[in-house]
């Protein structure tokens, strides 16, 4: 059975060394994070992973002001585009784009999927406190409906007011770091910012534009039932002015992967408010093992046709990947 991992991260050693230093850290791990050929294919072989689409790790470029953010998403994009040509049949790429400069990420975003083959975009949560909800963001969402790519919408921390607020309490300052980071924070920010992005008629205004989100949901699934209820069905329900109902768009522009959330109850949770064709595979390398996120793929109680469904064809039907 083919499988595609879909939030699968690497970084260029210069990008470890000055934007990422104090997110990727040394020694082996940094290694395995920077190499693109035999190191990372052999560990994809011993976990039966056929192919990665790889993005830029957090904290990718969203956090920089727009003249780095140009310089690092080209200069990152660039040399995985070469990692993407040499192993065509075992890569692909979701691009790094300057998010600070709409116009030039649109831009970035054009070169890399029409010169260099990449299959969508990655963006590392909000843009130093603007959500994609803003309009000002209006080009680069525009341009990712125009060329029919997804973009992947991967947690970020929340913003430094709203870490002091909620998450900065009677514990250290490690505990509060990893509380609004992969603890917590992280997947409730992301939840957030996908539906502020459905309140406030992102999917209105591009109805054909995917996104794409890991750790089977950030939540979501679990609380799909009570945003239906909250914005629809309820007797003091607010009026959205949306086209659709809220569900809608969260079962038909937003597809989920698993990102190391191997949980059997989260899966079900997730298969049963947005459908096996909504789900896709991943692993998280190498922030976690491909072994492991192989080994619950098939444990997982599901039909054969479902199960190829989530290791591959979704993804390539998604990203028209052969």
């Amino acid at each position: 059975m083919r499988t595609i991992t879909l939030e699968e991260h690497f970084a260029t050693r210069a990008f470890a060394e000055g934007p990422a230093r104090r997110v990727v850290g040394q020694g082996d791990f940094l290694n395995r994070l920077c190499d693109l050929d035999e190191l990372r294919l052999a560990e994809m072989d011993e976990a039966g992973i056929d192919v990665q689409v790889l993005s830029l790790t957090a904290p990718g470029t969203e956090q920089l002001d727009a003249d780095d953010a140009r310089y690092w998403a080209r200069t990152t994009n660039d040399e995985l585009a070469e990692a993407v040509h040499r192993h065509p049949d075992r890569f692909a790429g979701f691009a790094a784009l300057p998010m600070a400069d709409p116009a030039a990420a649109a831009d970035e975003l054009s070169r890399m999927v029409e010169t260099h083959g990449f299959v969508g975009a990655v963006v590392n949560g909000h843009i130093r406190g603007r959500y994609l909800d803003d309009e000002f963001f209006a080009p680069v969402l525009g341009k990712a409906e125009e060329l029919g790519v997804p973009v992947y919408l991967h947690p970020t921390p929340p913003p430094g007011p709203v870490v002091e607020a909620s998450y900065t309490g009677n514990f250290s300052e490690r505990v509060s770091f990893a509380l609004a980071a992969a603890g917590w924070g992280w997947h409730i920010e992301t939840a957030t910012h996908v539906l502020r992005m459905v309140l406030g008629g992102v999917f209105d205004r591009y109805p054909r534009l995917q996104v794409v989100i890991g750790h089977m949901g950030e939540g979501l699934s679990f609380m799909l039932p009570r945003l239906e209820e909250v914005f629809g069905s309820h007797e003091i329900s607010p009026p959205t002015g949306l086209a659709r109902p809220v569900g809608a768009y969260l079962r038909e522009n937003v597809h989920y992967t698993f990102s190391g959330f191997n949980y059997e109850p989260n899966f079900t949770n997730l298969l049963t408010q947005v459908g096996v064709e909504r789900i896709m595979f991943s692993a998280d390398h190498p922030y976690q093992p491909m072994t492991q996120a192989r080994q619950f793929l098939e444990s997982l109680p599901l039909s054969a046709p479902d199960r190829r469904r989530i290791a591959h064809g979704n993804a390539e039907a998604l990203l028209r990947l052969a």
